[in-house]
């Protein structure tokens, strides 16, 4: 084995043993099922800004994000706004869940619903997306971390068995330690991610040759006008070479397996629209676990405001998109980096295991300890709710602790092998696989509205509607486009009119949600509704010298999700320089849309930051929230028990 394996596996060691003694750890301080499914609800502030940080963009920030940015160029760099888009949603949802939670006592997201929609057949959806949510995501760690270790033996060991390693050290530690060990092993990892990725792309300046090198090599991609490198067709978004042009508003495709788009998938309604997706992450069930498993809602506003919103963003932006456009000059001058997307930054670090091969065993090394911690947290928070949701709730409603988490354990390792079963059969590209997940999360978006903030959404509503949105993202995803062709219909494809499957399930959800609410409308199912609602109405208020501030609030949101990455992202083609007018005509040296992306990034930490703090979405409660049934015991008081 080469010096940059040994000096991998060797950093691997070492930091696998730090997982086991914190699963050995967390297995000692088992004394009840709360302690193993959320922590004891005792996750401190920081624990939680960094470990949630890493959970919520793990493998996307460190490989697939600077990946596709080199296949698809900076159209696909505006999606780097995702670290805005995701705790976009936390911060509409995740400090009112957190005192509900503490209020009524829930440990889990479907116990929750059903509660307050007084229904059992939510619930079981809601395990259900838990589900899809979690095992793409899984699989997408379990496939990042094969590509890193085969490219870092140099084929000494496979993908497939790379993955199957850091399968096992997975479950290791989280079979034993619940919840609490992905969280303190996650918090390292997110450090050292940050580290790891900045690394990487300053290698890859320095291997240009500079700053000036890296703008020469640009100028000269941004004029080229060789088949290879493609046109936006000037299809509302000029004729430019497709790498530095988002190729207009929108292409009335099929879908995008049937037709390809002229220049790429990534027109202006494709960003919008993936930006929502990604809005899954924090709205999805296992992120309300998160919530529940806080001792304080303080950590929520850190997190998304400076850890998520500025730091990811700078490392996404700036780091993982300059990275990946690095690569592309590296491809032209050093044959050597090549290979598909998802192996850009593993390759990237096998150039730098020339000079430094402890440097780049220590990078890889740190990117494979978030994935783990990423598919740690994943499998323990989906497991406690199908142990806690399905086999506690509707098989045996008097298994004690022991046999609880016994289940747990089990359904954690049937998840595990299902994600890693999906990860060796899958040829998607890495964010394409977790945007599936992405888009299966954010449909709980209506009926988590309807529980935190819009009281007339029904019971009816809030089920059908979540049916509907998982039905339509699975009708226009890969899976949709080869049941109609075995069917032998040929409607549409994979994300028809350049529109993601996320968009498509939500937009079905809402129609039906709204309809069926319309419909199903009772005052007796609405009283019981109001124990939730009165209690946030005098507990999570906004001050009153601030109700004015809402509509510049919603007003900023749109118009930030419409021209930061949606339809008007167009607009910055060439606002500030033609893509082929060279570093002379770029008014910040740079390409027109990479400047556009840099400053909608300050922008959203921006409004991030007014939505957080000034409006106090994500703020500590104004008074102690008190408990009305004792941890773990029975239903809350203030609910009736949920009819079936």
């Amino acid at each position: 084995m080469t010096a940059k394996g040994v000096w991998l596996f060797s950093l691997l060691a070492a930091y696998w043993a730090y997982c086991v003694a914190w699963g050995w750890r967390g297995a000692r301080r088992t004394t009840s099922a709360g302690d193993h499914f959320v922590a004891g609800r005792g996750i401190g502030l920081w624990v939680y800004v960094l470990a949630a940080s890493a959970t919520s963009l793990s493998a996307w920030v460190f490989m697939g994000h600077a990946g596709l940015v080199y296949g698809d160029g900076l159209p696909y760099a505006t999606a780097g706004l995702l670290a805005i888009a995701v705790p976009l949603s936390g911060v509409l949802f995740l400090k009112r869940q957190w005192m509900i939670g503490r209020r009524f006592g829930y440990r889990s997201a479907a116990e929750m619903y059903a509660d307050y929609y007084r229904g059992e057949a939510i619930g079981v959806l809601v395990v259900v997306v838990a589900v899809l949510f979690a095992v793409p995501l899984v699989a997408l760690q379990f496939k990042a971390s094969g590509y890193v270790i085969e490219v870092l033996t140099d084929g000494l060991v496979s993908r497939r068995w790379g993955m199957g390693i850091i399968a096992v050290a997975v479950l290791v530690h989280v079979v034993a330690g619940g919840l609490r060990a992905p969280v303190r092993v996650g918090a390292a990892g997110f450090v050292l991610l940050v580290l790891g990725l900045a690394i990487a792309a300053l290698f890859v300046l320095d291997t240009l040759g500079g700053w000036q090198a890296v703008q020469d090599g640009l100028a000269r991609l941004g004029a080229a006008r060789d088949p290879t490198a493609g046109t936006t067709g000037g299809l509302g978004g000029g004729d430019f070479n497709a790498a530095f042009a988002i190729p207009g508003v929108i292409q009335f495709t099929a879908g995008v397996d049937l037709a390809p788009p002229v220049g790429g998938w990534w027109t202006g309604v494709m960003g919008l629209s993936f930006l929502i997706a990604m809005m899954g992450v924090q709205a999805s069930p296992a992120f309300t676990m998160w919530a529940f498993s806080n001792a304080s809602p303080r950590a929520f506003a850190a997190q998304q405001v400076w850890a998520s919103s500025f730091v990811v963003g700078l490392l996404l932006v700036v780091f993982a998109a300059g990275l990946g456009m690095g690569a592309r000059l590296l491809g032209a001058d050093v044959p050597t980096v090549g290979g598909t997307a998802d192996t850009v930054v593993p390759h990237t670090l096998g150039l730098l295991a020339g000079p430094a091969p402890w440097l780049a065993g220590l990078i890889a090394a740190v990117a494979l300890a978030v994935m783990q911690a990423v598919g740690t947290a994943y499998l323990s928070i989906t497991g406690t709710m199908l142990s806690r949701d399905l086999y506690r709730r509707h098989l045996k409603a008097a298994a004690g602790t022991a046999a609880s988490v016994m289940a747990g354990r089990l359904a954690t390792l049937g998840l595990a092998a299902l994600a890693l079963a999906l990860a060796a059969l899958s040829d998607d590209a890495l964010v394409i696989l977790g945007g599936l997940a992405v888009a299966c999360g954010v449909q709980m978006v209506p009926p988590l509205a309807g529980l935190v903030w819009y009281r007339w959404i029904t019971r009816q509503g809030a089920t059908w509607g979540l049916a509907a949105g998982l039905l339509g993202v699975l009708l226009t995803e890969s899976i949709g486009s080869a049941a109609f062709q075995a069917a032998g219909l040929d409607l549409w494809g994979r994300w028809p009119g350049t529109i993601h499957s996320a968009a498509w399930g939500l937009a079905a959800n809402i129609a039906v949600c709204v309809l069926a609410s319309a419909l199903t409308q009772d005052g007796r199912e609405l009283e019981h509704r109001m124990a939730v609602h009165g209690f946030l109405d005098r507990h999570a208020a906004l001050a009153a010298d601030k109700t004015g501030l809402r509509p510049v609030a919603w007003i900023m949101v749109a118009a930030w999700l419409f021209f930061g990455a949606g339809p008007g992202a167009v607009i910055g083609n060439d606002v500030f320089g033609a893509p082929d007018a060279g570093v002379a005509g770029w008014t910040f040296g740079i390409p027109s849309l990479w400047a556009w992306q840099i400053v909608f990034w300050g922008l959203g930490v921006a409004m991030m930051w007014f939505l957080a703090y000034k409006m106090e979405m994500s703020t500590v409660a104004k008074d102690e929230i008190a408990t009305l049934t004792k941890e773990g015991e029975g239903t809350p008081t203030a609910l009736e028990t949920p009819s079936t």
